[in-house]
């Protein structure tokens, strides 16, 4: 059995929505040959240094979210796609200790999967940047602003794919215009929408 981190006592004692199903989850977890710790905020089990699977919870449920969900097989349907975004991560929603009580096993043999996925080295392929559609807003900015175009380029992938989809999902042209207003101070310092 696992060892429990006093981080994520403290997160469970504090965080009073979905307490009984987390406790549930974390008690399946430390079952398992993980390494408690509690990362952007919310309990999370790694195998030598490698995020497997957190536990978080939203409003309407409580979920395992497992990082390289996207790699594992699913004959049970029970893996979720957060968005249609999301490339790698696949959760499992739970809303009652006794339906968690009642998918122990389901639980744990997805569990050890993950596992299997961390230690086999698999990655998942995420799409390029240059799949992701650039708002005209923004390639009007870029194309009027090397500078802005010179900053944008030399972000990771990952955060130019954020601001891409952040500018994006904005349904009017104004918004869209707005956001990326707001947003190019971040990407003339080299940081990311959540920075």
């Amino acid at each position: 059995m696992s060892q429990t981190n006093p981080k994520v006592d403290a997160y469970l004692k504090r965080n009073e929505r979905w307490q009984a199903e987390m406790a549930a989850l974390r008690a399946l977890l430390l079952e398992c040959p993980l390494v408690e710790d509690l990362k952007w905020g919310v309990p999370c089990y790694t195998l030598d240094g490698k995020n497997v699977v957190l536990i978080h919870v939203f409003k309407d449920y409580c979920a395992l979210l497992f990082h390289k969900g996207a790699l594992m097989k699913d004959p049970d349907g029970v893996l979720i796609q957060q968005t249609e975004n999301v490339q790698s991560a696949r959760q499992i929603r739970f809303t009652g200790v006794d339906e968690i009580q009642r998918m122990q096993n389901l639980i744990k043999s997805y569990v050890h999967e993950a596992i299997e996925v961390e230690k086999a080295g698999l990655k998942v392929v995420h799409k390029s940047v240059s799949a992701f559609a650039v708002p005209e807003e923004f390639g009007t900015a870029l194309a009027g602003d090397g500078a802005l175009k010179a900053a944008f380029d030399a972000l990771t992938p990952g955060r130019q794919r954020a601001y891409l989809l952040h500018f994006s999902s904005a349904k009017q042209s104004a918004t869209r215009q707005a956001r990326i207003e707001k947003c190019r101070p971040k990407i003339m310092e080299g940081k990311g929408l959540d920075d």
